[in-house]
C-alpha cells in the first residue's frame, strides 16, 4: 500500500510517496511542526513536485548498474556519505552504497525517485531530498538562506535573527529566548525573502538541532533527556551512541570527535515542544538582529559593537558543505539564493535595530540580558 505526506512552506510544496509507511511517517514527524506536513491520499497525488521513496532492492541495483555502465561519473560527499553521480539523458542518477540507496532526479518536472534496500536510511534520505525540493522551489522564487537562528514574538510575528560564527551562541540565544516567551523558528539557518517595500519574510529550515551536553545541562534539560531515554524513547538516529551513554550516566562533560568537532545531542523538531516545553513558530517578519558572543568568564551584558552582516552570514553554494545541489533542485540558482535576493535582504536587514550581546555559562543571567536586548529592539 502506498502512503503519502505533503509538505508546504510559503508557496513551495512537495509530496513524499512510499511503499513503506515508515518513510512518510518520518517526513510527517520531521517537518510537521514547521512545514505544515499532512498525510494525504496517495491516489489523489497527480501534480506538482513528487518524491517517490520505496524499498525496492531490484530498482536500487538497476540504477546502480546504470551509474557504473561506463558513463562519466562524479564522486561527491553528500550528507556525510560518498555518492557517485552520473547522467541518463536529462535525468541525474546516483548511487550511495553505504546507505544502500540509488537516486533518479528529473529536475525539469520536479520528480525524484529513491530506491533503497532498508527503510530507515531511506526515510532519512527522503527527508533530506524533500527539504532540498522545497528549498529549490523557494530559491527559484526569490528566497535566500541565512546562517542564523531565529525566534518569533507570538503576538505580532516580529522575528529576531541571531548571527555569529560557529560557537558564538546562536543556538543558545534562540533557545533562551524561546524559553522566555518567544517561539523558536530556527536554530541554525532560515529562509528569507524581501516582501512589500521594506519587510523580510522568514520561514524555518527544519533540521535536527545539535545541543552540546554542557548546554543541555545548563538549560536544565538533561534530566528530561535522561528520563526520555530511560522510558525507551530516543533522539535523532544521527546522535552518536557515546552521547546517549553520557546522557544516561548523567555526565555532561563535552565529547569530542578528533579533538575538533563536538558530539552533541540531536533533537527532533517536535521534541522541543513535547519534551522541553519550547514552542515553535512557522513564520515571521524580521524585526531586529542580535550578535551574541560567549565569554565564559565575563558577566553577561549588552555591549557595544559595529558588527554588520557579511557574506558568511548567508548560506551559499560555496559554504554549503553537507547538501550540495547534486540533484538539480535549484536549477542553477546558488544554494543560498540569487545574488540579487541576498543583496536586497542584506540591505533591508541593515536598516533594522541591532544589539551585540555577551553571554556566559550563567544561564539565568544570560537569559535576562537577552530578554532586555529583545525588549529594546
Amino acid at each position: 500500500m502506498i502512503s503519502a505526506t505533503r509538505l508546504e512552506a510559503a508557496d513551495a510544496a512537495v509530496t513524499v510517496l512510499s511503499n513503506r509507511s515508515e518513510v512518510t511517517d518520518w517526513a510527517l514527524r520531521y517537518f510537521g511542526p514547521w512545514w505544515n506536513a499532512t498525510s494525504v491520499d496517495a491516489v489523489a497525488v497527480c501534480a506538482g513536485a513528487v518524491l517517490i521513496a520505496e524499498v525496492t532492492p531490484d530498482a536500487y541495483k538497476g540504477i546502480t548498474r546504470l551509474v557504473h555502465d561506463g558513463r562519466p561519473t562524479q564522486a561527491v560527499d553528500y550528507a556525510k556519505h560518498p555518492l557517485l553521480v552520473a547522467r541518463d539523458d536529462e535525468d541525474i542518477i546516483a548511487t550511495s552504497p553505504e546507505e544502500g540507496i540509488a537516486y533518479r532526479s528529473t529536475p525539469s518536472s520536479g520528480r525524484l525517485v529513491l530506491a533503497g534496500t532498508e527503510a530507515q536510511p531511506l526515510a532519512l534520505a527522503a527527508a533530506r531530498l524533500a527539504r532540498e525540493a522545497i528549498r529549490g522551489q523557494l530559491l527559484r522564487d526569490g528566497w535566500a538562506v541565512l546562517h542564523s537562528s531565529a525566534v518569533v514574538r507570538p503576538d505580532d510575528g516580529a522575528t529576531l535573527l541571531a548571527f555569529g560564527d560557529k560557537g558564538a551562541g546562536k543556538t543558545t540565544t534562540a533557545l533562551l529566548l524561546a524559553s522566555h516567551g518567544w517561539q523558536l523558528l530556527a536554530n541554525d539557518r532560515v529562509l528569507v525573502r524581501p516582501t512589500g517595500e521594506r519587510d523580510v519574510e522568514v520561514v524555518p529550515w527544519p533540521s535536527a538541532a545539535a545541543l552540546g551536553l554542557g548546554l543541555l545541562h545548563s538549560l536544565g534539560w538533561d534530566d528530561k533527556a535522561r528520563e526520555h531515554l530511560r522510558a525507551g524513547d530516543s533522539f535523532h538516529p544521527t546522535q552518536h551512541e557515546s552521547v546517549t551513554e553520557a546522557l544516561l550516566a548523567g555526565d555532561h562533560t563535552p565529547l569530542w570527535e578528533n579533538a575538533k568537532r563536538e558530539r552533541k545531542v540531536q533533537v527532533f523538531p517536535d521534541q522541543f515542544p513535547d519534551l522541553f516545553d519550547v514552542p515553535l513558530a512557522t513564520g515571521g517578519r524580521a524585526a531586529g538582529l542580535l550578535f551574541p558572543q560567549v565569554d565564559a568568564d565575563a558577566a553577561p551584558d549588552i555591549i557595544g559593537g559595529t558588527r554588520t552582516l557579511g557574506e558568511a552570514d548567508f548560506m551559499s553554494g560555496a559554504t554549503e558543505d553537507r547538501y550540495p545541489d547534486v540533484f538539480g533542485q535549484a536549477r542553477g540558482v546558488d544554494g543560498g539564493g540569487r545574488e540579487s535576493a541576498r543583496a536586497e535582504v542584506a540591505a533591508r536587514l541593515a536598516e533594522l535595530p541591532r544589539r551585540a550581546v555577551r553571554l556566559s555559562h550563567d544561564i539565568p543571567a544570560s537569559a535576562a540580558v537577552l530578554c532586555k536586548a529583545a525588549d529594546a529592539i
